[in-house]
């Protein structure tokens, strides 16, 4: 299992998720090329390398034509159901739109109690700018470049003063912050100034597995990516990435939640599923049966861990027809798995592989990367595949 610690010493912030993640390995022209899903223009991303304090670390910026960011403010910015649509109308995968819908959720569902508004209601003023937009969709991004099964996170530092925003003058943490968080540990630093953003905050808050001390794993990369500011300290986002240091086949319990339905339109399925992804679903499937009067219809399947029973349930409910569901505890072994970089005559293609006893039981190309290396060629997607296989087991160090 691939871990992801993000060690918030000097805060977090968008744009230094984003740097942290690059400088960690993910690719940034594949950021940047799955940002081109996105149907937003007028930004480009740039990257580069400064020093803060002692630490070199990588800055990821997003520039905005003049022109659409001022558009965008001028008119109040985008609402919830604006930005859901953005995403979901994209290119990318379903684990990304999941993903950055459920921290656009986590704000806009911050700003309504705030506000005392609906979430509909609201429309996203800084975060709903194309900066914001790219930081949290690049996040989400560049989890699934690196293979991020799980994200934890360190305790938030405490800071104070003031910020300007849409609505005026207010204290920091900013209201959005501060309910974002309302749940999560912080520590005392004390450090006057933004050093936690409303968009950092949903990110970590809405990915984050729990906040502590970092998890037990053998660590195979370090990211930092760069603050804008100088607080007297190094002003640095950590990541650090590895593997669960338990290689054994793993044993979890996990529920499984069923439902016969013979009376939902076909189209609401896609909105189910994205929100039960979203609310941390690790499997969500469809099977066609024959019910009484040999009625055609739908089994909705969805695994999810026990602690999210009634969760999912409550989704199930509001989204679809059924009246009752089936709910089952059972146990599911999970092979331990790494990600491997090749290199081929089509690019680098990562491949997934799984592991028993010290030897290889299943070495899969990621089919994003040869899709991608497959349109950039011209060529057949399983050419891509099959150099990837060959380069794979062809490697000095294969088992």
């Amino acid at each position: 299992m691939r871990i992801a610690y993000f060690d918030c010493f000097a805060g977090i912030s968008g744009d230094m998720t984003l740097g942290a993640l690059v400088d960690a390995g993910a690719d940034f022209e594949q950021l940047k090329f799955q940002l081109t899903k996105l149907d937003v223009k007028d930004f480009a991303l740039t990257i580069d390398r400064i020093v803060q304090r002692g630490i070199s670390a990588a800055s990821v910026k997003v520039h905005v034509h003049h022109e659409e960011h001022h558009h965008e403010h001028h008119h109040h910015g985008r609402s919830f159901t604006d930005i859901k649509r953005l995403i979901e109308g994209s290119g990318l995968s379903e684990d990304i739109k999941g993903k950055s819908i459920a921290i656009f959720r986590r704000l806009g569902e911050a700003e309504a109690k705030i506000h005392g508004k609906n979430i509909n209601e609201i429309h996203f003023h800084e975060v709903g700018a194309v900066d914001s937009i790219v930081d949290i969709v690049g996040a989400c991004i560049c989890l699934e470049l690196l293979q991020i099964d799980k994200v934890y996170c360190s305790p938030i530092p405490t800071f104070y003063g003031t910020v300007e925003i849409a609505h005026g003058t207010f204290p920091l943490p900013a209201p959005a912050t501060a309910e974002i968080l309302k749940n999560a540990p912080w520590r005392e630093l004390g450090i006057e100034g933004e050093i936690v953003t409303p968009t950092g905050a949903a990110i970590i808050a809405a990915l984050a597995e729990s906040f502590g001390s970092m998890p037990a794993m053998t660590l195979k990369a370090t990211g930092y990516g760069a603050g804008t500011k100088d607080f007297g300290i190094p002003n640095v986002l950590r990541v650090m990435v590895g593997e669960s240091a338990d290689k054994a086949i793993e044993h979890e319990e996990v529920a499984v939640i069923e439902s016969n339905i013979d009376d939902l339109s076909p189209q609401i399925y896609e909105v189910v599923m994205e929100r039960l992804f979203a609310a941390g679903a690790l499997d969500v499937y469809l099977t066609p049966i024959q019910m009484k009067k040999n009625r055609p219809a739908t089994l909705l399947c969805v695994i999810c861990s026990p602690e999210s029973v009634n969760t999912i349930a409550d989704i199930l409910f509001e989204e679809t027809s059924t009246i009752g569901l089936r709910i089952d505890k059972r146990s599911r072994m999970c092979l331990p798995r790494e990600t491997i970089t090749v290199q081929t005559a089509y690019g680098s293609i990562r491949i997934k592989v799984a592991h028993k006893d010290s030897k290889i039981i299943n070495a899969q190309p990621e089919y994003e990367d040869c899709k991608s290396a497959a349109a950039k060629h011209n060529i057949a997607v399983k050419m891509v595949r099959d150099s990837a296989i060959a380069a794979f087991y062809n490697r000095g160090d294969a088992e």
